[in-house]
């Protein structure tokens, strides 16, 4: 998942410093909490994951409990080649017995090997109490679920500067039309509303597929979104040229962008990561980017509703999906099926589990599991994508380029992007359809 690979080393970084409280020996522990889960004295349940330390210390201080009051052990393994490495050993017979799966369409391959377990009666009733329906969908195959999902993480917000936008008074939008209004009057204020950069190196494009995957679902809504995803509706079809026409409207209109660093083209060669960056500074008023982008700027940065930058949630276009978002998230999926591996997957999906995930965090970690409390978060921030996350009335996708097969996904789709908004005239209809063609030419046969 673009998301982990791209930001996990930034996150990591941001907690090399924190130091993680686990229970120790005296500590007391209020056991009657894991009595549900029996005596596992004796027991191994091993997980395999691509998540690494220092952010799976945090992981792992939240399960020392359980640990504690089930007597079993659980070994946490972290690889960089998580994905190659987990086909490898499903096919060689030595499956661990859970793994945190990122990818929708890894989870499915996973089952299609025959090699993974249904989910225990626990994980099905904790997935119905505390997830949606869409977040569920994405781990039913077949009409038999398999994993109740870990963290999870929002795309669809934009970051601003409160200060700034209260000394200009400026109001944060809650309509589509509201935001491109409020670009309008920044435009008249004498200042480029927008700023924003694609850059990110061999995998340079990728903010722009997330733009438009986020107008794909607010125009045209989840069954379009899907079909596109899947290719069933083509990049040429007018239904999704109609929506790369609204993205060039927004993020390639000169009047717009690209604030405090150059014209149109400058988005092509400027990274993500410095692209927000004059925020606090009122150079830029607006960059849409992830939950994550909150750690890239400088320490001292104040984040929250009256500081140097915070969050809004990115606007619907259409009514008929007034809560549209995109995000990503990871599944617990099961390869063997015992007492105690069924025991520790229902633990780690319930809100026992999940909200000592939160409180230990010091922020950038978020569920979408509803009965983590949003008092267990420990900024502004996080209560917010959280309750976005968790909201049963929201539309929820995932990342759509990391569901299209990899030689458009993280192929054609990156590059044409970037191509687009390097190119001398962008918004002209002919070159919208030359891009979309160029993508859909990539798209395997098979």
């Amino acid at each position: 998942m673009k998301l982990r690979r791209l930001v996990v080393a930034s996150a990591a970084a941001a907690l090399c410093a924190i130091a993680i409280p686990v229970s120790s020996a005296s500590a007391a522990v209020d056991c009657s909490q894991y009595k549900q889960y029996g005596d596992l004295s004796g027991k191994t349940v091993h997980i395999f994951t691509s998540i690494l330390s220092p952010e799976s210390d945090i992981y792992m201080a939240a399960y020392k409990d359980f640990e504690t009051c089930t007597k079993a052990t659980i070994q946490w393994e972290g690889s960089n080649d998580f994905e190659s490495q987990l086909n490898v050993r499903v096919a060689g017979g030595s499956a661990p017995d859970l793994a945190v799966i990122p990818q929708p369409g890894l989870l499915q391959k996973m089952v299609q090997s025959g090699k993974a377990v249904p989910a225990p009666a626990g994980v099905v009733a904790n997935a119905k109490k505390y997830w949606s329906a869409d977040w569920r969908a994405y781990s039913t195959v077949n009409g038999k679920y398999y994993g109740a999902p870990l963290s999870a993480n929002m795309k669809s917000l934009v970051w601003y500067s409160p200060k700034k936008f209260k000394k200009l008074g400026l109001k944060v939008p809650t309509t589509w039309a509201q935001m491109m209004n409020l670009s309008n009057t920044i435009v008249k204020k004498g200042f480029k509303p927008w700023c924003a950069g694609i850059g990110s190196g061999t995998a340079t494009g990728w903010p722009a597929t997330d733009w438009m995957e986020e107008l794909v679902l607010r125009q045209l809504g989840p069954k379009v979104y899907d079909s596109w995803v899947a290719g069933k509706t083509k990049f040429a079809d007018p239904k999704i040229q109609k929506v790369m026409k609204t993205l060039a409207a927004w993020l390639m209109n000169p009047k717009y962008v690209n604030a405090g660093i150059g014209d149109v083209k400058s988005i092509a060669t400027t990274t993500f990561q410095d692209a927000g960056l004059g925020i606090p500074k009122g150079k830029c008023f607006m960059l849409q980017q992830a939950s994550f982008y909150g750690a890239q700027f400088p320490k001292g940065t104040t984040i929250g509703p009256k500081g140097d930058v915070f969050a809004f949630f990115l606007p619907a276009i259409n009514k008929k999906w007034p809560i549209p978002v995109e995000g990503g998230g990871e599944f617990i999926v099961s390869f063997r099926n015992a007492p105690e591996v069924n025991a520790v997957q229902t633990f780690l999906s319930s809100p026992l589990y999940l909200t000592k995930r939160a409180k230990l965090s010091t922020g950038g970690w978020t569920t979408a599991n509803s009965g983590v409390p949003a008092s267990a978060y420990p900024t502004p921030l996080d209560k917010m994508v959280a309750k976005y996350l968790a909201n049963p009335k929201a539309t929820f996708r995932f990342d759509g380029s990391d569901a299209m097969p990899a030689a458009v996904g993280a192929g054609s789709f990156w590059t044409q992007m970037t191509a687009w908004f390097s190119g001398n005239n962008p918004s002209s209809p002919g070159t919208i359809k030359a891009i979309a063609q160029a993508i859909d030419s990539t798209w395997p046969t098979s």
